[in-house]
């Protein structure tokens, strides 16, 4: 198969961890040999004088394909208009890329359109795969649903791109439901859940890695007391705020912070008003090869957002045996099961700080806590996303396993 796959959230030489997880999928694809793929991952770039500041200046120096990240990817340009523009980026990014791909598609034809997420990207590959006369396949992650879908503009474009979608895959049932619930075609909807690293993220005996981040000059965790972890981009979606109040509760405890974004300045003025500010740690960007080592030390992993499809952090979160506590939406309760992979509370400081204080006082094991995700798997993840590609060109007359 000649896949063409577009993907705004892809790594890129410049920033090689964003969307990480989708980088990994498309390695785990091309590495099973069945798939010839293209990749085309577009870069949004404001108009001038707002290209020349940063982030976008950095943008601009990357290159229009490289291989940086594993595998060959593409990175045009369009236009974007920050914070006004999004219902209107997928025809900015249609009409940049298609040249490329009308190019792309001469020289070797494509089989079929794909794109990682429900929007911007969906409603971009419908009018490529419309030019080409190609099928369509979209695959929705969470935010791409429960953000976009809730703009009209942006509703009906995706809804546009559903029914012209020869295959569409959620990352969780709970968010097929929600795709169904806007108007989607149920009928082809498929569940492909997200995979692991598993050379990456595995148990390793929690006092060891404990004792290996309190010796990272550049993390600096506290090597006593209990440990929490809240990995995310600081923005209000992720519910920080949520976690740095429940410490008022749980005196004895310390939270490290894992991510950068909007809200730190607000966040860090948070804990010092609630005085809790000498046991809240805010660690910045973390790298991904670090992670591991971080989940592993963390006696619990705390992710109180307010919309999720089935977050990859709780899954690796899980894998390293780190019980995880996070609001019952999307696709939690496909994954906290029972009591070894931790709690699902409401959203609010109280319950999170009444789950976190049930698992300190009774800690499941951390190979009870890893058997919870024992399914998941980049290598199981590509070979249904092909199976599905396939089902698409034979005419669905395959189903891919949830």
């Amino acid at each position: 198969m000649r896949i063409l796959s577009i993907a705004t959230l892809f790594p890129n030489p410049v920033k090689p961890s964003f969307g990480v997880f989708v980088g990994n999928q498309m390695r785990a694809v091309v590495a099973r040999g069945e798939t010839e793929l293209t990749m085309i991952s577009p870069i949004g770039v404001p108009p001038w004088p707002l290209s020349l500041r940063e982030p976008y200046a950095r943008l601009k120096t990357i290159p229009e394909a490289s291989d940086a990240v594993g595998l060959k990817v593409h990175y045009p340009r369009f236009t974007t208009i920050p914070k006004i523009g999004g219902d209107s980026n997928p025809g900015r990014i249609a009409g940049a890329i298609l040249p490329l791909v009308r190019r792309l598609h001469e020289e070797k034809p494509f089989d079929l359109v794909d794109a990682q997420f429900f929007f911007p990207d969906g409603p971009a590959a419908a009018i490529v795969a419309r030019e080409l006369g190609l099928p369509l396949t979209i695959k929705s992650r969470g935010a791409d649903i429960h953000y976009w879908g809730q703009r009209p503009r942006a509703l009906e474009q995706m809804q546009e791109a559903a029914r012209q979608a020869s295959g569409l895959l959620a990352v969780s049932q709970a968010l097929r439901d929600d795709m169904i619930e806007l108007g989607m075609p149920g009928e082809r909807i498929d569940v492909h859940y997200t995979g692991l690293d598993r050379e990456l993220f595995h148990p390793v005996e929690r006092g060891a890695a404990r004792a290996l981040v309190s010796a990272m000059p550049n993390l600096g965790i506290w090597s006593q007391g209990p440990l929490l972890v809240t990995p995310g981009a600081l923005i209000e979606r992720k519910g920080q705020r949520l976690v740095i109040e429940a410490l008022t509760h749980l005196p004895e405890a310390r939270l490290a912070l894992a991510g950068s974004g909007e809200d730190m300045a607000q966040l860090e003025a948070l804990a010092r008003r609630l005085g809790v500010e000498d046991r809240v740690h805010f660690l910045g960007l973390v790298n991904h090869e670090v992670l591991p080592n971080l989940l592993c030390a963390a006696d619990v992993l705390v992710l109180p957002s307010s919309s999720e499809g089935l977050a990859n952090v709780w899954i690796e979160g899980l894998a390293c045996g780190t019980p995880i506590v996070i609001p019952d939406i999307g696709g939690a309760g496909e994954v906290v099961k029972d009591s070894s992979a931790g709690r699902l509370v409401e959203r609010n400081p109280e319950s999170i700080a009444e789950a976190v204080a049930e698992i300190l006082a009774d800690p499941p094991s951390q190979s009870d806590v890893a058997a919870n995700v024992s399914r998941f798997s980049w290598g199981v993840n590509a070979e249904n996303i092909v199976r599905f590609w396939k089902s698409v060109l034979e005419d669905r007359n395959v189903s891919i396993p949830a």
